[in-house]
């Protein structure tokens, strides 16, 4: 807190914090009551959080010979198909309570790449091996391939995750330009905030919340100025009716609805986490640097002034404690710069709103004129380079909100979409149904299935999952179906027949899926009969 007079006690219950979570910069603390407000607001924040405040170290047993190739049985990160990986351990890039971080090169690419390990708990799915299959975007790291190894301890299973490799992060160029006293560009930061948008409309229109933005999770390649989002450790696909954990999010980064409490939270909490972010860069501190919780709530109100009771309604319900002092909202126009752009200024405090359903949605904010400049063929990086592919939309994307299309691709980008079969002026959108994960993966993507009757016969289930993009669940389903039958004396000739013919028939009776769905689930029922499943 500042070292200014306190004043104006708040009185905050049921604000309980139960655990931290592998990622955040937390500590655990339980219900607190009379905390003071500084009314003062702070221009000047304490020093940046160090990187490995982001999570607890664990201990590293052992030097990794780079020369020593080491060999395991891997399965591809999109198909799930069996392949021997080669690679050599590199370095050491980071470790936690959730596990490590190599850097590896592969050896039959030759190219970088970053594995994760993590500890595999039996009992349950990795979430983020799950979520890491179904999500592929330019803006999203790159889920290579996926490996199991065994621990020291007996039954000790490791999760590896093979990740493309992404040299620097928001975080440490940010220090970087703090220690020498000195901020990004408005041009980089635009560059950055835009994709950061991007990935985040793209995994939000799946039904996924990252849970836990942060300048540390954004992945930069400082020659071409891509971003690219990273760690899904805490993500999760969000179910009406189903409640989630509070204690989530970084706290820097941690939405006001999180600290009420709220388990009925939406993809909104990564749009808040995105302003802190955003303003961030523009200050070179973070904007609410919270030492504690509730020491959060005490940053937020310092800036935004105190919610509402209707506000805080609408980030808990269940919330009936709001016992604050009235404290006016300090300008953002007073907490930035005075050259700071008006544009900028207007999008943050769109983004940073009490109320969840009054921020902006990551599409939206991607049409806001902070980015025109983005927009203006004209612009080139710094070093006289051209912008990234900002523009290159798959029909998914543009189906989030077909009515901001116009304003979401420039002219000068029709061209590249129309190349690709996408006629922004004479599209048909998907259904918004369709584009939501489950939890057993996507839904069957209909521009796909509507050409069956125009693809030739596949001849392999790889060929055939990747052609009705039911890869994460179909081609699974039926390639396991088929060793169970195989190697089990309960199962018939005819059932295993059926398992493998049955693909077969889907492709070549385009106009009766429906239909085979239903046999397929028949046949499922035969074998739970026979006590195969």
């Amino acid at each position: 807190m500042s070292s200014s007079k306190r004043r104006a006690p708040v009185a905050v219950n049921n604000v309980a914090e139960s655990k931290a979570t592998a990622h955040g910069n937390m500590s655990s603390h339980g219900p607190i009551n009379g905390v003071k407000i500084d009314c003062q607001p702070a221009r000047k924040k304490r020093a940046l959080c160090s990187e490995d405040q982001a999570s607890r170290e664990v201990t590293v047993r052992g030097e990794h010979d780079p020369h020593k190739i080491i060999k395991v049985n891997a399965n591809d990160g999109k198909t799930g198909d069996d392949f021997e990986l080669a690679y050599t351990v590199t370095k050491l890039i980071g470790n936690g309570s959730f596990g490590v971080v190599f850097q590896a090169r592969l050896i039959n690419s030759n190219e970088d790449s970053a594995i994760k390990k993590v500890l595999q708990d039996k009992r349950f799915k990795n979430r983020e091996l799950q979520i890491m299959r179904l999500v592929s975007h330019p803006n999203i790291v790159e889920l290579k391939a996926f490996f199991y190894s065994n621990g020291e301890k007996k039954d000790e299973v490791f999760l590896n995750l093979v990740l493309e490799y992404v040299p620097e992060t928001i975080y440490r160029a940010s220090r970087l330009c703090a220690k020498s006293k000195q901020t990004m560009s408005m041009l980089q930061i635009k560059l950055y905030m835009y994709q950061l948008f991007r990935s985040l409309a793209y995994i939000h229109s799946l039904g996924i919340c990252h849970r836990d933005i942060k300048p540390q999770n954004l992945l930069l390649n400082p020659f071409t100025c891509v971003l690219k989002l990273c760690d899904f450790g805490s993500a999760k696909i969000l179910q009406a009716g189903e409640p989630n954990v509070s204690y989530i999010c970084s706290r820097y980064y941690r939405a006001p609805e999180l600290i009420f409490g709220a388990t009925n939270y939406t993809t909104n909490i990564d749009v808040w986490s995105t302003g802190c972010v955003m303003a961030e860069l523009m200050l070179g501190l973070p904007l609410f640097p919270g030492e504690s919780g509730i020491d959060q709530l005490v940053e937020i109100i310092k800036v935004l002034g105190t919610p509402t009771k209707e506000q805080i309604k609408t980030m808990n319900p269940n919330y009936m404690e709001h016992k604050f002092p009235q404290i006016k909202p300090h300008p953002f126009s007073k907490v930035f710069r005075a050259r700071t752009p008006t544009d900028a200024i207007d999008l943050i405090s769109r983004l940073l709103e009490y109320t969840p359903s009054h921020r902006l949605t990551a599409i939206e904010a991607m049409v806001h004129p902070f980015f025109d400049e983005l927009r203006n063929p004209e612009t080139r990086l710094p070093n006289g380079k051209e912008l990234p592919k900002l523009f290159d939309f798959t029909v998914q994307e543009l189906s989030i909100r077909p009515d901001l299309t116009s304003r979401l691709v420039p002219q000068h980008a029709e061209a590249e979409l129309l190349s690709r079969g996408i006629d922004i002026h004479n599209f048909t959108p998907l259904p918004q149904s369709k584009m939501r994960a489950t939890k057993d993966g996507l839904q069957p993507d209909p521009t796909k299935v509507s050409v069956v009757e125009h693809f030739p016969i596949p001849t392999n289930l790889t060929i055939l999952g990747d052609f009705l993009g039911l890869a994460s669940y179909y081609r699974r389903f039926i390639k396991d179906f088929a060793k169970i039958a195989a190697k089990s004396n309960l199962a018939t000739q005819r059932i295993r027949r059926f398992l493998w013919k049955l693909p077969f028939l889907i492709v070549n009776r385009s106009n009766r899926i429906k239909n085979s769905l239903v046999q397929l689930e028949k046949g499922q029922a035969a074998l739970k009969e026979c006590n195969i499943l």
